[in-house]
């Protein structure tokens, strides 16, 4: 029997953003905008959701309010609570990412993974933080530091690499090596400054590691910072580089596709990167 995963990758603008209300009211209406779309990905049969960074929230890194660490909360929390209440209805495996608070003062750009039952398996913290032109997330997130984990749910083994990480293919490799067969990178970004790698890095990465990759973008311009546009384009690309489904680049979107992850022996079988490799070789890549 083929092993085929039915997943699918949920792109939001947001309902409310900085001055529309609370930063609970702002919350509140992002999660509430989300629930139709989980209701929806369920019907269709979805195994493996995953949603964008800091779903709950705007984009709020290009300012450097520190009012916005009130967004943060504990995992498990309110918010991850409600997707595990969602996840168990469902029987679906759900990856959240949200502002994340271990203690006052430390901060983390997370993402929660939830099996099909309702348990929380762990979570995945952004590693490589920017600071640069207008995305100023040092201001917000300390780097992570829980290491590249890959879960082992229900449907598949997943891995998380969020937005920036995926300018830099090393922790993509060891997200591979640890075992990943699907790896999410939830992201925002805007026209302008990396649209023309969204589709160059992630594919690269899917061919270097033999492993399916769901890469989301959210949409929309979010007042007041005028960062730029959020193009969506949401996709699912293979271990051949090939891309199995694409969202449109401005509208909200559930993005569903079967991934065969039968595909993941059969690419392996002929590109033998990890039988080939030369780690002794590396010292350059973890040197200060």
């Amino acid at each position: 029997m083929p092993r085929i995963v039915k997943s699918g990758l949920i792109q939001m603008s947001v309902p409310l953003s900085e001055g529309d209300g609370t930063i609970a009211e702002i919350k509140e209406a992002m999660i509430n905008k989300h629930i139709p779309f989980i209701e929806e990905a369920a019907s269709q049969g979805v195994q493996i959701l995953c949603l964008q960074e800091i779903f709950s929230t705007p984009y709020f890194c290009p300012g450097q309010d520190s009012d916005w660490y009130a967004a943060a909360e504990p995992i498990p929390g309110p918010t991850v609570e409600r997707m595990q209440e969602l996840a168990r209805k469902h029987q679906m495996v759900m990856i959240v990412p949200i502002y994340e608070k271990e203690q006052p003062g430390v901060l983390y750009n997370t993402a929660a993974v939830i099996d099909a039952d309702g348990t929380l398996l762990g979570k995945y913290r952004k590693h490589h933080i920017p600071h640069t032109s207008g995305f100023w997330e040092k201001f917000f997130f300390r780097p992570g530091n829980l290491g590249y984990p890959v879960f082992e749910t229900r449907y598949a083994k997943v891995g998380v690499y969020i937005c920036y990480d995926r300018h830099f293919p090393e922790g993509a490799r060891a997200l591979g090596l640890n075992g990943a067969e699907i790896v999410y990178n939830p992201s925002a970004t805007v026209a302008g400054l990396s649209q023309y790698l969204w589709k160059l890095e992630q594919p690269a990465h899917a061919v270097a590691n033999g492993y399916f990759m769901g890469c989301i973008n959210r949409v929309g311009t979010e007042k007041p910072w005028d960062l730029g546009q959020f193009y969506g384009s949401s996709y699912f690309v293979d271990p051949r580089g090939q891309f199995v489904a694409t969202a449109s680049e401005d509208q909200d979107e559930l993005l569903i596709a079967d991934l065969d992850l039968d595909l993941i022996d059969e690419v392996r079988s002929v590109w033998q990167f990890y039988r080939d490799r030369r780690p002794e070789s590396y010292g350059l890549l973890t040197a200060p």
